[in-house]
Parts: C-alpha cells; sequence; structure tokens
C-alpha cells in the first residue's frame, strides 16, 4: 500500500507539462512542436501567474528513481546553467513520501543569496506545500 501510494505520488508530478495543475506560480504550460511531455528533450513553455514566461527541457526522466532532471533554457530569473532534479523517495514507516528537489545554477554573487531564496521557498516549498495539501484532500 505504501509503495503504491509513492507511485501515485510520482504520477501527479511526472507529467512535465503539469505543473499548472500542482505548482501555485504558474499559470499555464504547454510542450513545444508537438512532442510527448515524458520524452526526453521535450521542451515546456510556460507562464507564471505575474507573466514571466520560462523555458525548459526535460533532460532525465525516471519512472524506477521517480525523478526527473531539467534544465532551464529561457528565463527572467537571471540564471545560467540552471539544472534541477526532483524525485520522490518512499517512506517505509507509514503513508509517505519524501520529496526532494534540487537545482545548480551560476548567477552574479550579488544575487545569490536571494535567488537561493527565492527559488527554495517561492518556488520549491511552495509547489510542496501545494502538492501535499491536494494529496490529502483527496
Amino acid at each position: 500500500r505504501v509503495q503504491q501510494q509513492s507511485l501515485d505520488r510520482a504520477i501527479k508530478i511526472r507529467d512535465f507539462n503539469a505543473l499548472p495543475h500542482w505548482v501555485p506560480a504558474v499559470k499555464s504550460s504547454s510542450i513545444e512542436g508537438g512532442k510527448r511531455s515524458d520524452q526526453v528533450g521535450c521542451i515546456r513553455n510556460f507562464t507564471l501567474q505575474d507573466g514571466a514566461r520560462l523555458r525548459e527541457s526535460l533532460l532525465a526522466l525516471s519512472d524506477r528513481e521517480h525523478s526527473c532532471t531539467y534544465d532551464i533554457l529561457e528565463s527572467h530569473l537571471g540564471v545560467r546553467g540552471y539544472v534541477a532534479t526532483l524525485r520522490l523517495l518512499p517512506i517505509t514507516d507509514g503513508d509517505q513520501s519524501y520529496a526532494e528537489w534540487t537545482a545548480e545554477f551560476a548567477c552574479p554573487l550579488a544575487d545569490e543569496a536571494e535567488l537561493v531564496r527565492t527559488i527554495g521557498r517561492d518556488v520549491f516549498q511552495a509547489a510542496f506545500d501545494a502538492l501535499r495539501a491536494q494529496l490529502r484532500s483527496t
């Protein structure tokens, strides 16, 4: 049962084009070029609630490891070389999963602390909080 519910959580975030369904800051998203949203190399083009637009490319997707890795192609954030990985790990004591979302990027040193805070709190943690609320209501 625990493993199945962990899989259900993974399915919820597996769709590379599903950001508007679980990330509050994302208004809309589409996959460019008619590719599937689980096809490595596909590009998601999405718009935030504030109107900013980002493009990201799916670098890796593993159903076995419940993970995906992507990079930013275009963004308003002022980062370079941004690569992030999101993965879920089952917690065997109870009906839970451990979610880990990490990112590496380069930016001007003067912007680093604010970008780390913004990405960590306003993107990753906000998305986790929304996902947790959705999963609890189902």
